[in-house]
């Protein structure tokens, strides 16, 4: 818990403590108070304090007799309560922490530029809160760092945090984030419906009773604290420009989770607005755009130049819309803020105010505003973070993975061709010369079955390998010559013709023996009793010749 700034004063009868709290419900106010003790609660702040302790001379105990007050002073964030003391003798020891009474420090002390909230109102707020703080905003020490610093320190935490992968992947890979782009949030169809009025009656009208607003709204609208604000020029600038940053921040969530909020909803607004989270101050249309876009690029789940567009777009039309537009959108964040702890602490400083002040803000300087950010223009290489360079690298490294994968796919498919052709080649090979084998085996069957008829050929075929031959020579000798039987299939005669000039007898006297040569049981061995017979046969016959 938070110790609330206070301070104490007495006169003789009352004793006046004076508690400030800024940013606390007044419904949630729990004063106790019994002897010397006394107490204060309002989230998130409690004090607790036995009186002694405070070291101060007073005369004695703290009575209740109904005549204790209190106030609350809605502009000053300060309660005051009265409590008449009478006099106390027995002091009891204090185990309690002793609490410092509050000093206010004087205006001249403070840094003019250490000033932040709607308007650059705020000053010395969050370093009060910092335990809350610290998980809603980026910025440390806000109270004590002056405006260009956080600028300085807010561009090198985005540098820090830029990751080129997950921007590559959203830029390649960007699937989801047109599903997204489709989307169309409800000042969609009333921007349109607001340009067909205009073009029908070419005057500039209040638009407000094109916007509606539910019952949870009005119900909103009905627990603010009406009040006015004065704000010099450059204040006032502030608030216009701070308005401009969040609606775009909001624009961005709402297009991104199409219109269905989520847990995540409240960071996403906080992170995507430099004026929230880094309190930072804008000069200029500009550089508020360049600020959103680093930081859409930087940090969300979905990181695309073209959600920086659509918000931008967005939010020209929720300006060109008028105030009660604005409002609604304000509303909603601070719906948003309020279920979130400890978000809730941005409506204080900002969004509260913004919903109070925008009500009575002037139609026309809306549309100047959405005009002057409408004639912005805003690049990549403007964001400073070379997205066009990481671009163009990263697709000249996806040509020649592509070039490398068109070479390997070639190189595949010729080696693959010339396999191909390699295996044809063999089975063209093969197929003639079983062919011709087909061919030699019809042909030897052919030509056995032709041969069939002729008896000696049958007769002979199975056993003779060799026949024998006479020749007659020059001088009239006849000579026994053995010729090699040719193949079948070549339909060669087994013998020669015989010689002109041998005898009848002997022609005779050979074929009885060749008869007897056939008769041979023996098929084995018939080619060589053959032999030996005619070889006999011959050699007894010569001489007689």
């Amino acid at each position: 818990m938070l110790t609330p700034a206070f301070d104490l004063s007495q006169d003789p009868d009352f004793l006046t403590i004076a508690i400030r709290v800024p940013y606390a419900r007044v419904s949630e106010f729990d004063v106790y108070f019994e002897g010397t003790d006394f107490k204060f609660y309002a989230k998130p702040y409690f004090l607790r304090r036995v009186l002694g302790a405070w070291r101060l001379t007073l005369p004695g105990r703290i009575v209740e007799n109904g005549s204790e007050q209190g106030s609350y002073d809605a502009d000053k964030g300060a309660s005051g309560v009265s409590e008449e003391v009478v006099e106390n003798d027995d002091e009891e020891f204090d185990w309690e922490i002793e609490q410092i009474p509050y000093e206010e420090v004087a205006e001249s002390a403070l840094n003019p530029e250490c000033h932040y909230g709607f308007g650059n109102l705020r000053s010395g707020v969050v370093h009060r809160l910092q335990d809350e703080l610290s998980d809603v905003i980026d910025i440390k020490d806000p109270d004590f760092t002056p405006a260009a610093e956080r600028r300085q320190k807010r561009l090198a935490a985005e540098l820090a945090k830029f990751d080129p992968d997950h921007y590559l992947a959203d830029f390649f890979e960007d699937e989801a984030v047109e599903q997204i782009l489709k989307y169309h949030p409800w000042w969609t169809d009333t921007h349109s419906k607001m340009m067909a009025v205009l073009e029908k009656s070419q005057e500039q009208e209040n638009h407000a009773a094109l916007v509606s607003f539910s019952e949870e709204e009005k119900c909103q609208l009905r627990k603010f604290v009406n009040k006015s604000y004065l704000l010099d020029k450059r204040a006032c600038s502030q608030a216009y420009y701070g308005l401009i940053d969040i609606l775009l921040a909001y624009c961005y969530e709402t297009c991104v989770t199409e219109g269905e909020r989520n847990v995540e909803s409240a960071w996403n607004i906080r992170k995507l607005s430099s004026t929230l989270c880094w309190f930072e101050t804008w000069t200029n249309v500009h550089e508020i755009m360049v600020s959103f876009g680093r930081r859409v690029l930087c940090y969300p789940l979905y990181r695309h130049f073209k959600l920086v567009k659509k918000a931008y777009k967005d939010t020209i039309k929720i300006l060109q819309l008028g105030k009660s537009a604005v409002l609604k959108c304000f509303l909603d964040i601070h719906k948003i803020f309020q279920e979130n702890d400890p978000a809730y602490i941005l409506n204080d400083l900002y969004i509260s105010d913004y919903c109070v002040w925008i009500q009575k803000a002037k139609s026309k300087k809306l549309a100047a505003l959405a005009e002057a950010l409408r004639e912005v223009s805003l690049t990549k290489a403007q964001l400073g973070l070379e997205l066009e360079e990481l671009e163009a690298a990263a697709l000249l490294v996806q040509e020649e993975e592509t070039a490398l994968k068109a070479a390997q796919s070639v190189s595949e498919q010729q080696t693959l061709c010339s396999s191909s052709e390699a295996s044809d080649s063999e089975e063209s090979d093969s197929t003639p010369s079983s062919g011709t084998e087909d061919s030699d085996s019809d042909s030897e069957q052919e030509e056995l079955k032709e041969s069939q008829p002729e008896t000696v050929n049958s007769l002979l075929g199975p056993f003779l390998e060799e026949s024998s031959a006479l020749h007659i020579d020059d001088g009239g000798m006849c000579r026994n010559t053995a010729v090699q039987r040719l193949d079948v299939g070549q339909e060669k005669p087994l013998a020669s013709s015989w010689a002109f000039g041998v005898s009848g007898s002997l022609i005779e006297e050979l074929g009885e023996q060749l008869k007897s040569t056939v008769q041979v049981s023996e098929p084995e061995g018939t080619t060589a009793v053959n032999h030996s017979t005619m070889r006999e046969r011959n050699s007894h016959d010569a001489p007689s010749n």
